[in-house]
């Protein structure tokens, strides 16, 4: 038993289900929690206003209350989250030091920044004679947990899925409660409040363009909504107008929910929907793995064939790209909700991701590190792993001559052009026929529809079929190359 432990939050920004916080409560007397604020990930953010620090800072909001309220309950001390601002590798030992603790405990992260990082911090806290204890708890399986019979790692999905779902028990997804232990969770020091946005040197972003609610609270309600739509999340899922998706993935991704919250609530339930949205919890888990066993994807291809890939160089198309001008709508409006609002639909990253590798032949990092700065939900694994898959990098089984048709993707998708009319009101008035393809409109049509194609709305940036044929001269070079 652990006279004094102190959490330290990452990527868990709740209190029910948290590993690292159960086991903690569970062997130790008192128990301090505490999130720093990164400066060596902050100091890299291009944008002031950036929402993921928002969503961050209000989350904690809701976290400290949640365990004063607990403390208190079960006749402890007003607790809550001890909050810094730094390098962790320095404020986490120095807290420790400060608050006399035994041990320290996190949940694991499997990015490599973050693992150099937390070995660092287990030295200096070895030296210390403190003992930094890691836990699973943003993924089911980890590590070397699913594998082929010949004790590889899986890269191709499919089989993967099988392994994992094989895998599942109950003992898997069982929550980590913290009721019951809760008295055990120490005061702050005295003094100790949470810091605004500009005392770590951001400002607040625009209402608008924070859609989606922060905190737990938020987050289980988002759930519990999404659990009545859940069955036809299979035929809703790719209608970006519909309101078919969860949009639980900045939760996920700040661990707001938990994981096996969201694999009890699809296995909770019978039929297609549950089945498939489970899947794609279990993509998230397939490219975590992928980027444990093979770190060198965060900035080469998976398959080092395709670094030899030449990638055209031109900064204009990638700019348009960037602010929603390629004269495709649906690429243009999934840009410009990307830009509006830190979230894309995952139909739409796939579309927009394929036309910036496929279409401009320009370099997927270009577009994977504009996502990253973008995305309220950004995940390294994730958005790396889409990304190559878009390009044809990475471990897809399928091979790269697949290249999507925007004009053909928004028909099929948004046939009535709701979607692209709500963030291209430029277009607003176009008839639903020519939505998708303005330019195809006559004079006429253009004129009494308010819309003059190259003036008021762009011209497509690129044939689509000329394009189409340079990237499958391009790949096949790579493919000859290597034979």
């Amino acid at each position: 038993m652990s006279d004094a432990a102190l959490v330290w939050l990452r990527r868990d920004l709740r209190a029910d289900d948290n590993a690292a916080l159960h086991h903690a409560l569970t062997r130790s007397r008192r128990v301090y929690c505490v999130f720093v604020f990164d400066t060596t990930i902050l100091d890299r953010l291009v944008d002031r206003d950036d929402r993921r620090v928002e969503f961050i800072l209000a989350s904690l909001a809701e976290l400290d209350r949640r365990l004063a309220e607990s403390s208190r309950a079960a006749g402890g001390g007003s607790s809550g989250v001890i909050v810094r601002h730094g390098d962790p590798v320095e404020r986490i030992p120095a807290l420790a030091l400060e608050l006399a603790v035994d041990e320290v405990h996190c949940n694991r992260d499997y990015e490599p920044d973050a693992l150099r990082r937390d070995a660092a911090v287990a030295d200096r806290l070895a030296s210390a004679g403190i003992t930094l204890h890691t836990h699973k708890d943003q993924v089911i399986f980890e590590k070397d947990e699913v594998l082929t019979r010949q004790g590889r790692p899986y890269t191709v999905y499919t089989p993967y899925c099988r392994a994992w779902l094989a895998r599942l028990t109950p003992a898997a997804i069982r929550a980590y409660p913290i009721d019951g232990q809760a008295a055990v969770l120490a005061p702050k020091p005295a003094g100790e409040t949470l810091p605004g946005l500009s005392e770590i040197g951001f400002r607040a972003s625009d209402p608008a363009s924070l859609p989606i609610l922060p905190g737990s609270d938020a987050g289980q309600a988002l759930l519990a909504d999404f659990v009545g739509r859940m069955g036809r999340y299979h035929e809703a899922r790719d209608f970006p107008a519909v309101n078919g998706v969860s949009c639980l993935s900045v939760h996920l991704r700040f661990g707001t929910v938990s994981i096996r919250a969201l694999a009890r609530a699809a296995l909770g339930q019978a039929g297609e929907g549950a089945r498939v949205w489970l899947g794609e919890l279990i993509w998230r888990e397939f490219y975590q793995q992928l980027l444990w066993h093979h770190p060198h994807v965060v900035d080469r291809a998976f398959k080092p064939a395709f670094d030899a890939v030449r990638w055209a160089d031109d900064p204009a198309a990638f700019e348009a790209w960037c602010e929603g001008r390629t004269g495709y709508p649906l690429v243009d409006a999934a840009m410009r909700q990307l830009n509006t609002t830190g979230y894309m639909h995952n139909r739409l990253r796939m579309v927009a991701a394929s036309f910036l590798t496929k279409d401009l032949g320009l370099d997927w990092r270009l577009g994977e590190r504009y996502f990253a700065r973008r995305l309220n939900d950004y995940d390294l694994a994730a958005n790396n792993g889409g990304w190559q898959w878009a390009a044809s990098s990475g471990c897809d089984a399928q091979p790269w001559f697949r290249i999507f048709n925007p004009v053909t993707q928004s028909k099929k998708f948004d046939r009535d052009g709701r979607f692209i009319r709500r963030y291209l009101p430029e277009l607003a008035a176009v008839p639903a026929p020519f939505v998708h393809a303005p330019w195809e409109m006559d004079e006429g049509r253009q004129r009494s529809c308010a819309c003059t194609v190259g003036r008021d709305y762009p011209l497509p940036i690129v044939d689509h079929a000329e394009a189409r044929a340079r990237t499958l001269a391009r790949f096949e070079a790579v493919r000859q190359a290597s034979d």
